[in-house]
């Protein structure tokens, strides 16, 4: 299974549009630090949890998109047809799917990685600050849960009609042109640019109220149903 792991992320990561999304990526996000995060959001800091929540949100459909892109190169016709294929070897196709999620997970993971370094690139040069620790739980809130979500989903989406992915891959963007209740202002980020002025305090502590906490549990929980229910699926005839 190791084996057929490293294959599918060299399939993955090897190739033009990896990198292109890549390049895109960066592009983007130095322009909203430079832009936009390096104002600050909601009177706080550039560096507080808020304003790195509110670039995190902002990056989220470019790596939601990314996350659904992974998932088409197992899930296209040319993918299928070699499936008929894998489905004859002697190991389970339950093995090829997990492997090809857990593939799809790492480069999801990257992106989210590489979007994470820029803004940690982006605080060391511009304000000689290092204290990443105070924005590891923003991060896991507002990556975590809708990533899972977008690969447990799409590759639901993705079995059903190759082409359901492309019609998935905008939802980000028009939840954030919608005004979300804030139980789901991460999706849009207005949590991280509201939320913060109810506190009453000058930059307060980041903070989750009840309702955010469960909704973004709900989400990954979700996410993660849909991946271990549809990976685990065998083929009729097998025992």
């Amino acid at each position: 299974m190791a084996r057929i792991f490293l294959y599918e992320c060299k399939r993955l990561l090897w190739n033009k549009f990896f990198i292109g999304l890549l390049l895109v990526l960066l592009f983007y996000g130095w322009q909203v630090l430079t832009g936009a995060t390096i104002l600050g959001v909601s009177h706080t800091a550039p560096f507080s949890p808020w304003s790195f929540g509110d670039y995190l949100c902002r990056m989220l459909p470019l790596l939601w998109i990314g996350s659904l892109f992974f998932l088409s190169f197992f899930t296209s016709g040319k993918a299928r047809r070699a499936a008929v294929l894998t489905d004859t070897a002697p190991m389970w196709p339950r093995r090829y799917a997990l492997a090809r999620c857990a593939a799809a997970l790492a480069g999801t993971a990257l992106l989210a990685l590489a979007a994470l370094g820029e803004a940690a690139v982006f605080y060391g040069r511009y304000f000689s600050w290092y204290g990443w620790g105070e924005l590891a739980l923003p991060a896991l809130v507002t990556l975590f849960p809708p990533l899972v979500f977008a690969l447990g989903s799409g590759w639901l989406l993705g079995r059903i009609r190759p082409w359901l992915l492309y019609v998935w891959m905008p939802l980000p963007f028009v939840l954030m042109a919608l005004p979300l209740p804030e139980i789901l202002g991460i999706w849009n980020g207005s949590f991280f640019t509201r939320y913060p002025l109810t506190l009453g305090e000058l930059d307060p502590a980041f903070s989750l109220p009840g309702p955010v906490v469960m909704a973004q549990c709900a989400l990954l929980a979700a996410g993660a149903a849909l991946l271990v229910l549809r990976t685990g699926k065998s083929p009729a005839g097998r025992s």
